[in-house]
């Protein structure tokens, strides 16, 4: 690969996490405070992330992978996105703010398969140039959230009051339309699908890895990869809120503290699963939410401040050692025939009906555990997802059985 196109991919990668770390992580905040939104209201919009991710493999396998470059596809969907963000930076009504968020959703979940095959349509070797690439994505959502805290303080106290959270939407909108009309410059990414090749719905849904099931072992990580992905919820929809009303300065920036462990521990999943094998690695991620919810719950904004940061860095485990341990288990029991099918599947589960019910039982617990002030309880907002964790934890712990160590090769 030349310099200019690790350049150009690089780049790609760092504007289309950058944009997304620019609003979500503080939507929580912004509907509570600017819109006024119920627990249940901020469930809904944060639900939004799911459907997204269930139209996405339509959107993929329809148009992209069928009939456009993937490069002309991204750069449309942005320049869609960065209107629609727009709107969201205007808008003062939830419901049609419900409706702006939910169209740019199921706009921007498609691009984040789009960005990958552009990447690795020009790599030789993806397993050694791929991460060089995607960790500028991670790159892009750090420095999202220390832009918002510590160049345009817009996540002080003081700004949060006065309604500057909704110039996030503009950070990103504007970010979104730099990307759009970047992605017509990408390298050509032509559709790997021919367009009279018959359509099968369960090929983008990644029905035919369902096979998989029939192994006890899968079928147990696959329903724990749903039920895990509840008290994930709670930490996309409720940490910002959370470290704000705890008082913590500067809340976005210091949230980057997880991505920057996300991206370290990557780097330990390898010896974990040479030294450990998959069971015990996928075991410290569940366990990791279960101690991270519990710092949460019993930490403050004052003297026991560091247990939120703790809870914080905690991202990285929590993340890495389940979801990117989990895609790895999951490739090495597909084969070659299943794979893309079924990462498609886990995606689905996961993304889309596990963080589902998560969120809508996140807005529920929020809702029903208000002080008569009106004043969130949040110990035991984190001691229920903590409760949830370690259940699944112990769950997986009693039935799943590492068999052979080919599993975890």
């Amino acid at each position: 690969m030349n310099t200019t196109t690790r350049f150009k991919l690089s780049l790609m990668m760092f504007l289309e996490f950058f944009i997304w770390g620019a609003w979500f992580v503080t939507l929580g905040t912004f509907l509570g405070n600017n819109l006024k939104a119920s627990g249940s209201e901020i469930a809904a919009i944060f639900s939004t992330q799911s459907w997204g991710a269930i139209v996405a493999p339509f959107i993929i396998g329809l148009i992209a992978d069928r009939y456009f470059n993937a490069e002309k596809i991204l750069g449309l969907l942005h320049l869609l996105g960065a209107f629609l963000m727009y709107q969201m930076y205007q808008s003062d009504d939830i419901g049609l703010f419900y409706t702006y968020v939910l169209s740019y959703m199921i706009l921007y979940m498609p691009t984040l398969a789009l960005v990958n095959s552009v990447a690795f349509n020009q790599m030789k070797d993806p397993e050694k140039e791929f991460p060089n690439i995607r960790v500028w994505g991670t790159i892009g959502w750090i420095l999202a959230g220390l832009s918002i805290s510590f160049i345009f303080h817009w996540d002080s106290t003081e700004a949060i009051g006065q309604g500057l959270l909704k110039n996030t939407f503009m950070l990103a909108g504007v970010a979104a339309l730099v990307l759009g009309i970047f992605s017509f410059t990408l390298p050509k990414t032509p559709p790997k699908v021919a367009a009279n090749e018959k359509i099968k719905i369960g090929d983008l849904l990644g029905f035919d890895a369902l096979k998989l099931l029939k192994d006890k072992n899968f079928a147990i990580f696959f329903v724990s990869s749903i039920l895990i992905c509840i008290p994930l919820a709670f930490y996309y929809q409720n940490a910002h809120p959370f470290l704000t009303d705890a008082g913590i300065e500067n809340p976005t920036g210091k949230m980057a503290i997880g991505q920057i462990s996300e991206a370290l521990f990557l780097l330990l999943i390898p010896m974990f699963f040479v030294r450990f094998g998959f069971k015990k690695t996928i075991l410290v991620g569940m366990l990791a939410w279960a101690i991270r919810y519990v710092l949460f719950a019993y930490g403050n904004g004052a003297d026991l401040s560091f247990m939120l940061i703790i809870g914080i860095a905690l991202h990285g485990i929590c993340y890495d050692f389940f979801f990117v341990a989990g895609q790895i288990y999951t490739n090495s029991k597909a084969g070659e025939k299943y794979k893309s099918a079924a990462q498609g599947l886990i995606t689905l589960a996961t993304y889309g009906v596990g963080m589902l019910i998560g969120f809508g039982v996140a807005g529920w617990i929020t809702d029903n555990h208000k002080t008569l002030e009106g004043k969130i309880n949040w110990e035991m907002v984190w001691i229920i997802p903590a409760g949830i964790a370690l259940v699944v934890f112990i769950v997986f712990a009693l039935l799943f059985n590492e068999k052979t160590r080919t599993e975890t090769h």
